[in-house]
């Protein structure tokens, strides 16, 4: 492709925005201020739209979620100081949980006093303090340095771990001009495989092994068809992490399905002789029952070297792309003739039932609700969740998605707010496919403002509160630790009206068991529609007067 070479002068507003153009953005969410307003000017005439978010931290959820269900860069624009700021929690988040997301901001001008002088939105380091939540936090100095710093911050955001990074431009580089000439972006399509000796080693002690379990996380969700055909090979089930349901689609045989902290996944692991354990830190957000003791035999597979020893040492460290390594290892496993014996199918089906009948115990509290739900959800669903118990007690377990990167949620940083503005970046990414929010009442309380956002664009996006009286989880710890239990039951609004007097539809759910027709026409509506479900539970209990 042959691109014109810029030969008028640009300011640094349209210099960036032609960047992120050239990098296929189409799409960035944020808001206009002072500071910004060059950035905002040149996004028409670029093709670019911006989705207005009521909040900058709703901004970085949604790009969040755009991210996390399509596997694109998700960007968000902010202005200066406060704003920028506003950000930080979602950029921590998707660092967590390896979102590649991009959190473009104006600075203080070039040649700002160290010690400040009063201009508005001044912060004393917004880039220094960006740095602390991020993969790279980048401050260019001049208007030519912007396209390469954004084909740089592309390239990283593209490969290996993909993590959140922060791009800074001093905000008087904004109108300043300059001829620059435009960055092609650089090549991403070569990826790192494992050397073919330690795949063959792998594979020789899978071969060995008589029962093994294939742990599934988020760095595999690039990779479903191999994950399937080397469990197929093995027989061998496949159980997967909260960033990884659905990698599997979890109505074929050999899933099991998500919800690690139940103890019969512990036993799983510590009864196979080898686990397979894909894009996995194997960290305490998704065991957080208790961790398993692992078998001697653990192959990991992980594109990030810091990532294949974090919480467990492998007997067979992968350093590689999850896709193009499994598919090394697949080979590997057909030339030593492995293959599944005739009872592996029965047995993987005994536990499979043992397994839901767990995961439907977890979900107790909610699963008339949520069974009802699954069965008018079509395949393409996107289920984008708050940290809230009816998510991973509940539809972690029990809700069984047919593809991967469809169960959004918050896991690392495990903020409250994500669910509602992660659903919106999800269905504003892809208008065609179904999204759906799970949320608690004490999260929906952080984002309630962005009811408003996903009315203003219009999306039919069901809202689902499930309302226990307050901050659930910790009124239960607090009783199990025997602390005075204060500070946790909250005096919600009326959530119907409130999402009615944001633009939006309204209903109260009165039989569990219809919460799927109530769903089903709020996907028919021509606006989002918040469905507030009275959750009777151990929580409500104590937090309800």
């Amino acid at each position: 492709m042959t691109h014109p070479v810029p030969t008028q002068p640009r300011t640094g507003g349209e210099v960036l925005v032609s960047a992120l153009a050239e990098h296929g953005v189409d799409t960035v969410f944020g808001i206009p201020g002072t500071h910004n307003l060059p950035i905002f000017a040149a996004m028409p005439g670029n093709g670019i739209r911006n989705i207005t978010t009521r909040h900058e931290q709703g901004a970085g959820y949604a790009a969040d979620g755009y991210a996390r269900s399509t596997g694109k860069v998700g960007v968000v624009v902010t202005t200066t100081g406060p704003a920028a700021l506003n950000a930080a929690t979602a950029l921590g988040q998707a660092y967590s949980d390896s979102v590649p997301i991009l959190v473009i901001a104006p600075g203080m001008p070039t040649g700002h006093p160290s010690h400040g002088n009063g201009l508005l939105h001044e912060f004393r380091d917004q880039r220094g303090a960006m740095a602390g939540v991020v993969q790279e936090s980048h401050r260019v100095e001049s208007v030519a340095e912007i396209p390469a710093a954004v084909a740089q911050a592309f390239a990283r955001l593209n490969r290996g771990r993909r993590r959140a990074e922060y791009l800074e431009v001093p905000l008087d580089l904004l109108d300043e001009t300059a001829v620059v000439e435009n960055i092609v972006p650089l090549a991403t399509g070569t990826y790192e495989v494992a050397p073919e000796a330690e795949v063959n080693r792998a594979a020789a002690a899978l071969a060995q092994a008589g029962n093994v379990v294939v742990l599934a996380g988020g760095g595999a969700s690039n990779a479903s068809t191999q994950v399937q055909r080397v469990a197929e090979r093995l027989g061998a089930p496949v159980i997967t992490t909260t960033n990884g349901k659905g990698v599997l689609r979890e109505d074929h045989p050999l899933a099991l399905g998500s919800g690690m902290q139940l103890s019969e996944f512990v036993e799983l692991i510590e009864g196979a002789d080898a686990v397979l354990a894909v894009g996995t830190e194997f960290a305490s957000a998704d065991w957080f029952g208790g961790m398993p003791k692992l078998p001697k035999t653990l192959i990991r597979i992980d594109v990030d070297p810091a990532g294949l020893f974090a919480n467990a040492n492998p007997s067979h460290p992968l350093v590689g792309d999850s896709r193009e390594t499994l598919r090394q290892l697949d080979i590997a496993l057909e030339s030593l003739s492995v293959r599944a014996d005739e009872s592996a199918a029965g047995r993987v089906a005994s536990l499979k039932e043992r397994i839901i009948e767990a995961q439907q115990r977890s979900a107790k509290t909610w699963l008339a609700s949520l069974a009802s739900l699954d069965e008018v959800l079509p395949e393409n669903t996107v289920i984008a969740a708050d940290n809230a118990m009816v998510a991973y007690n509940g539809a972690l377990a029990v809700l069984r998605p047919k593809r991967s990167r469809s169960f959004l949620f918050p896991t690392g940083a495990g903020t409250l707010g994500y669910g509602l503005p992660a659903g919106i970046g999800a269905k504003i990414a892809a208008p065609e496919t179904t999204v759906v929010v799970l949320q608690g009442d004490g999260g929906m309380m952080f984002s309630a403002t962005e009811l408003a956002t996903a009315a203003q664009y219009g999306v039919a996006l069901p809202v689902l509160v499930y309302d226990n009286g307050g901050y659930g989880e910790i009124h239960n710890e607090m009783v199990d630790r025997n602390d005075p239990v204060h500070s946790v039951a909250l005096n919600s609004p009326d959530f119907p009206a409130l999402a009615r007097s944001l633009g939006c539809l309204g209903v109260e759910l009165e039989d569990p068991a219809d919460l799927g027709a109530l769903v089903k026409d709020a996907l028919a509506a021509d606006r989002p529609t918040l469905i507030h479900i009275r959750e009777e539970s151990r929580a409500s209990q104590g937090l309800r007067p």
